[in-house]
């Protein structure tokens, strides 16, 4: 899998965190990579499980960050698609050294060319211009 196609994996899994509370999501993710389209070899299902988790441990701190960097919003207000995409943009940008923050972002802004709504893609970039 390429380095995009992990980066939606994780995506798409880490949006099942808006609808289900910690408690369900390890059955969450058994059931994420069941599902035939998102079925992985050994070695990504392995990567977008730590990641995903890695994520997790940090949503606190996550949110407080795009609280802080998004102005005149709160991730209270946001689209749960483009929160998603921003944690995991904010993450990669602070905490994992082997993405460049301007991959990060063009990412992050492809991601919500996808999966968000129109005018998604300029509210992420906007957000995530302010960690650059």
């Amino acid at each position: 899998m390429s380095r995009r196609e992990l980066r939606e994996q994780i995506f798409k899994l880490l949006f099942r965190v808006e609808f289900n509370n910690a408690e369900e999501m390890e059955e969450q993710k058994d059931l994420f990579f069941e599902d035939e389209e998102n079925q992985a070899g050994e070695k990504d299902t392995t990567y977008i499980r730590e990641k995903f988790d890695h994520i997790v441990e940090k949503l606190e701190e996550l949110d407080a960050l795009i609280n802080e960097n998004a102005e005149c919003w709160t991730t209270a207000r946001m689209g749960k698609v483009e929160l998603t995409i921003l944690r995991l943009a904010v993450y990669e940008i602070k905490y994992d050294d082997t993405v460049p923050t301007s991959v990060a972002i063009n990412e992050a802004v492809e991601l919500s060319k996808k999966f968000g709504q129109d005018g998604s893609s300029s509210f992420v970039n906007g957000v995530l211009s302010q960690f650059a």
